[in-house]
């Protein structure tokens, strides 16, 4: 809840903290930390990763289907929304 929220409501953003020790407030959050310790063991420091080890755990997340996107690739839906938003700003 740092500062960097505070002035996100003058954008007319809706805001959702969640709980401290509240889990099951932050499910997305969790399953993505619970896949990226598939491939990096809890207590690694990310300094001692190299660059494209970060890169592969990112790429595997990345084109993981998943069942809340309808087993699509989180990539593939980023990738569209940026084509639709893309065309929908050229101008006419």
């Amino acid at each position: 809840n740092g500062s960097e929220f505070a002035n996100l409501n003058v954008h007319r953003i809706d805001i959702y903290y969640a709980h401290p020790y509240s889990a099951w407030e932050r499910a997305t959050n969790e399953r993505h930390n619970g896949l990226i310790r598939r491939l990096i063991p809890k207590g690694t420091a990310i300094k001692e990763l190299s660059f494209s080890q970060i890169e592969r755990v990112q790429n595997w997340c990345n084109t993981l289907p998943r069942k809340i996107l309808g087993y699509r690739q989180p990539a593939e839906l980023f990738f569209r929304e940026i084509e639709r938003l893309t065309y929908e700003l050229q101008p006419s």
